[in-house]
């Protein structure tokens, strides 16, 4: 699905983000990337999901060269291919829960009418059928992520990058979000989280640490070694 190779990434005054990070993440995983602030993985979320370009080195999204696209197609593969999470939900005020994920559609190419139905369906999938007529302010910080998460899943994603999802809820709240991911991840959805909590990274199946815009540790890299062994 993902391979970085040899990525760098500088910004304007000689601060560099990320350094010669490497890494390939397959089709349907679900991976943490774990580190404090200041490690590099916010800019890791930016050009997994082509918001941002490498510096130097190669990234490569489901078969597609993200150095070789142009603004445009990149736009287009992410509407396509990539949904998007983030903390602060992000919804638009005085707008329903159901009316936030159908926007969520506008560049797909579909009828209003199908937008919406696409979008009360994948509320029913998160739990907020009876809860899709209500605005943001109506809503509980857990009601709040759902449709966010909602909004990224309604075009059928490959990729789902979830950052920091849980940061700003309790704790009932964000077990709850973890649930719906995991579940996402199930019915074949390959899901990346970026955090800095080292307890939710543990719980994943794959846990890729940063410090200082390198990898520093991917827990697949220790199961190898230890599987080849037990042959």
């Amino acid at each position: 699905m993902i391979t970085l190779t040899d990525v760098t990434k500088t910004y304007p005054g000689g601060v560099t983000a990320l350094g010669g990070v490497s890494l390939a993440i397959d089709r349907g995983e679900l991976v943490a990337i774990v580190g404090p602030s200041g490690s590099g993985k916010s800019t890791m979320l930016n050009l997994l999901g082509t918001l941002d370009r490498p510096t130097t080195g190669g990234v490569h999204l489901d078969g597609h060269d993200i150095g070789a696209l142009s603004d445009a197609e990149l736009s287009a593969l992410r509407a396509s291919r990539i949904g998007f999470v983030f903390q602060q939900f992000h919804l638009a005020a005085g707008t329903t829960a159901l009316a936030n994920v159908a926007d969520g559609l506008l560049y797909s190419g579909l009828r209003h009418a199908e937008r919406r139905r696409r979008a009360a369906a994948v509320l029913h999938r998160v739990g907020l059928g009876r809860r899709m007529d209500h605005e943001p302010h109506e809503l509980s910080g857990g009601e709040r992520q759902r449709v966010a998460i909602a909004r990224a899943v309604a075009g059928g994603p490959a990729l789902l990058l979830a950052d920091e999802p849980t940061g700003a809820l309790d704790s009932v709240s964000g077990q709850a979000v973890m649930r719906l991911l995991r579940e996402l991840h199930s019915s074949g959805t390959t899901v990346v989280i970026i955090t800095h909590d080292r307890e939710l990274a543990a719980s994943l199946p794959r846990q890729v640490h940063m410090r200082d815009g390198r990898v520093v540790d991917d827990s697949l890299r220790r199961k190898a070694p230890a599987a080849e062994q037990s042959r």
